[in-house]
Parts: C-alpha cells; structure tokens; sequence
C-alpha cells in the first residue's frame, strides 16, 4: 500500500511555497500540551489533556479496545491511561522515540508483561467482550491467541520442521502436523525456500529467513493477533522488504499491531497509526491515534509532525 511519508517534508524543504502547507482551516487546533522549561527544552506532557485522535471512516470491526491502560515496574510508571482502538484485520503501527512505552504496550497486549517480577497493568484491554486484563484471564491461553514475533529472530536449536510445529504440539493439536507446518511455512512466505530441507535445523538459516521461521512459527498455533515488535530492525533492506510484504499479506487473515522506529516502515506497512511520548517523567502517553495517511499527512498535534519531520526523537 503506498503511502505519501514525504509530504511533511514540504515544510521544511528548500524552496516550499506556502501553497504547500497543508490546509488546517477545518481541522482542530493542536492542544495546547507542549512546553518549554525556561532553559529552552524538555517536552512537559499535561496528563490532563486527552489524546487526539482522527475519525474512522470505514467499516471496521476492532480486534482490540484499550481503555486507560497503565503500566507499572514496581514503583515506576512506564505508561499512563492510553485509550485507542486496534481495528481488526488491518496493521497498526505504534511509533514514537526510545523509552516512550511502545514496547511496554505492546506486552500488554499478550500479558508478557505478566512474566517481569513487580510488573502489573491496570485498565481494561477489551478483546471478544472479555477484559485481557482480568486476573481469572488465563494468559497463556491470551498468547495462544495474540502471538508476538520479536526484535532479534529467536527460532529454537531444532529442524525447521519442529521450529513450526512446536507450538502446535504443546497447545495439543491433534491434525495433519504435515499440512500444517506446510500452511504455516506458506504464509510466512518460506515454504518455497525451505521445503527440501525441513530437517535442517532453524539456526542454519539467514537472520532474515529466521524471523520469517518466527513468523510461521507464531501463525502455526492460529492466533487472532501478531504482535511485532521491530521485526526487521535487526535485518538488511531486503529481508527487511520481505518482512514488510508479509506483513501486509498477513493482514488479510490476521490483525497486526507493529512496533517501529523506522518512520518510512510505518508509513509504507501500516493502515492505522499511534504515536507514543513520554516526557521528562519518562512516562509514555498517546499523543495521537488514526490512519495512517491522516497522521503522516495532516497531524492534528504539533509534536507529531515534529517527530515524524525528524525534528526530534
């Protein structure tokens, strides 16, 4: 899906014209939640103030809905009362600078936080009419069906074969292991390069098709959701390429939720955006939620286009 990143970029471009500015005499005005200390710099977050957040217009059901999620490490707050929707069957990408809660959030999602001592979340995490958040949830049963790929490729030291069907055995799968490691390994968009060598074992491949292996792996146990978290930060452009089309290709059957740093990434795979801050607390807020085109192409707050321009972060 093309996606126009660079319209931003008019602004602050060698010779833009004020024909070029985008057109705001409709949209809202950014609120009023960015302020200078009086030595010029550090961003203050008024945890008073809402997000923003742009209207959805299509049809779309929501695989998630968060409402004032929060999270805890002990006596420190990594994110504050985040409230958006995840829509279900597209990718939503959460972006925003290091240490902004991103990857806190994304652990919400699964109950992965769950497993770090002195970790807690409050709030609700709506999945299926069913609180995620609610301690009689069962969590392994919530990782069964949100799967999570992450940062560095992690396959175990067994055959490509066992890498996929691992999870399936464990959760009891009874079917055709065959057919299904096959499905799997299709889309993950490997088979084709791995299906004469399925006894080879997964650290034997390229970093690239490892977190592909990863990919098919998380699909193996039929899960609703995939959460990403920098799936190709830690590969070259082209496994880096080959990620991102899958990743759209994965979102007709599943929901994504991606965590990246690269802006052009969340640009180019993404149909939903949410960009993440934390100020000079270091607690992560949601500044704004929408499409993604909407949020890269005419931001309703003034950070967001700082950060996406590349002024900061």
């Amino acid at each position: 899906m093309a996606r126009n990143f660079f319209t931003l970029m008019r602004s602050s471009a060698p010779g833009a014209t004020a024909a070029a500015e985008p057109d705001r005499a409709t949209a809202p005005p950014p609120p009023p939640n960015v302020k200078q200390d009086d030595a010029g710099g550090g961003v203050h977050l008024d945890p008073t103030l809402a997000a923003v957040r742009h209207e959805i217009t299509e049809a779309v059901d929501m695989a998630l809905q968060l409402r004032n999620v929060s999270a805890f490490y002990g006596t420190f707050q990594a994110i504050d009362r985040m409230t958006m929707p995840i829509p279900q069957n597209r990718v939503t990408a959460l972006i925003g600078p290091s240490g902004c809660g991103k990857s806190t959030l994304l652990r919400c999602f699964n109950r992965m936080n769950d497993l770090i001592p002195g970790a807690r979340m409050e709030g609700e995490i709506e999945f299926e009419g069913r609180n995620l958040l609610d301690p009689n949830i069962d969590a392994v049963e919530v990782r069964r069906r949100i799967g999570m790929v992450f940062q560095k490729p992690n396959p175990f030291p067994k055959s490509i074969y066992e890498n996929v069907a691992f999870g399936a055995r464990i959760n009891g799968y009874s079917g055709d292991m065959d057919r299904l490691v096959e499905d799997a390994l299709r889309r993950a968009a490997l088979w084709d390069e791995v299906k004469d060598e399925l006894d080879k074992s997964g650290l034997a491949l390229s970093g690239g098709q490892q977190q592909r292996l990863c990919i098919a792996r998380a699909i193996a146990v039929q899960p609703e959701i995939i959460l990403m978290d920098e799936p190709a930060s830690a590969l070259d452009p082209v496994a880096t390429l080959k990620i991102e089309d899958l990743m759209r290709e994965l979102a007709e059957h599943y929901t994504i939720v991606v965590v990246t740093h690269n802006m052009q990434q969340a640009g180019r795979v993404s149909d939903y955006t949410a960009f993440l801050l934390a100020g000079e607390e270091r607690v992560g807020r949601l500044v704004e939620f929408g499409p993604t085109q909407e949020i890269f192409t005419n931001p309703l707050d003034q950070r967001t286009e700082d950060y996406i321009t590349g002024r900061y972060g």
